[in-house]
């Protein structure tokens, strides 16, 4: 490792200031009483010696400061730099102790946060690498076994067969549904997933989400309604297809999550002049608050069992935060066991005044 230092002076300059002149007056002194020369003789033999001596002190004292400081701190570069210390190593050596203790203090502090930070990446890592194999070996699995069912000679029955290739094909969908989730995903946190902008109506769209979820919620008797719907269209700006995705997905977890004979309503209040507030709220089981600060990551789930038995690919509302915040909106949720939950999200409005007088 290459060395450099800054040199500093000042205690160097102080401490042979101070030793010139107490030794610069003790030997006027002693020499005043033992000759008693001439005070014009005493002055000249002050500031020749004083100068003198305050010459060799600051370059012993420097050169041993260094010295010093070289021996002792070079370890400590040698050390942090095992951590590749980039931003400490690659600044000269200083010799005034303050600024070397500041600059040690803030390295410290730097490389424990780093430490901190790479410690929560890679639980996370584990986690989320441990969630990815849970996900795909469960259809995997679920393929395999009905494949190798219908080789062991099931095939011969053509309602077996048929019943266990539909059941097949079923588990390839899954892997299909959360492979494309992944890679969705990885383009929305890379930014590589262009947004097409363009100006919409907001409750046109969330009806299209009602017919496309009616059966489903159906299943479980869940009636999806606007909690009020206003007579003319309330347009708002974005990418519609992102923006219809971001509500299916939304809809469809309160439905995954809701009680029977349940309700999910969505409403759109006018936030401000320039936003507005789409409400998605359901009657279900709620989500405990401890939860709530991870519910937006990849494959966190409340109930890891009963979520599994629902399906999905446990990356819906991971998707649903990149796409509201590629928009550069904000979501939010709010649940309380046993009553509910909300979530919520931020648009850009945007209102069409003739084709609103049309409608009307």
């Amino acid at each position: 490792m290459k060395i450099s230092f800054k040199k500093t002076y000042k205690f160097a300059v102080k401490s042979s200031f101070y030793i010139s002149m107490f030794s610069t007056g003790f030997v006027i002194l002693l020499v005043a009483i033992m000759y008693q020369p001439a005070v014009s003789k005493l002055v000249t033999l002050g500031v020749i010696f004083s100068f003198i001596l305050f010459i060799f002190s600051f370059l012993v004292l420097q050169y041993r400061v260094e010295r010093f400081i070289y021996r002792r701190v070079k370890k400590i570069y040698d050390d942090v730099s095992l951590l590749e210390a980039s931003t400490l190593i690659n600044q000269p050596i200083t010799t005034d102790m303050e600024t070397l203790s500041r600059e040690i203090k803030k390295f410290a502090t730097d490389k424990k946060l780093e430490i901190e930070l790479l410690q929560v990446r890679e639980e996370y890592r584990r986690e989320f690498l441990g969630n990815v194999s849970h996900e795909l070996k469960t259809p995997l699995f679920t393929v395999q076994g009905y494949i190798s069912t219908l080789l062991d000679g099931a095939m011969e029955d053509k309602l077996i067969r048929k019943k266990y290739l539909k059941r097949a094909e079923k588990g390839v969908e899954r892997l299909i549904y959360i492979v494309e989730d992944l890679d969705m995903i990885t383009k929305l946190e890379a930014g590589d997933l262009n947004l097409e902008y363009s100006e919409f109506d907001i409750y046109e769209l969330i009806q299209n989400v009602f017919d496309l979820l009616e059966i489903k919620a159906d299943k479980k008797n869940i009636s999806l309604s606007f909690e009020s719907r206003p007579s003319l269209p309330n347009y708002v700006v974005g990418d519609k297809d992102r923006i219809q995705q971001v509500i299916e997905n939304l809809i469809v977890n309160s439905i995954k999550y809701g009680k029977e004979n349940g309700s999910t309503e969505v409403s759109v209040v006018n936030l401000t002049k320039k936003k507005v507030l789409v409400r998605i709220s359901d009657d279900g089981g709620g989500i405990a608050k401890h939860h709530l600060p991870r519910l937006f990551e990849r494959f966190y789930r409340v109930n890891k069992s009963g979520s599994r038995e629902e399906g999905g690919s446990g990356l819906g509302l991971a998707i649903v935060k990149h796409i509201v915040e590629a928009h550069k909106e904000k979501i939010y949720v709010e649940s309380e066991v046993g009553v509910g939950s909300e979530f919520s999200f931020t648009l850009e409005k945007m209102y069409k005044k003739k084709e609103n007088k049309v409608r009307v």
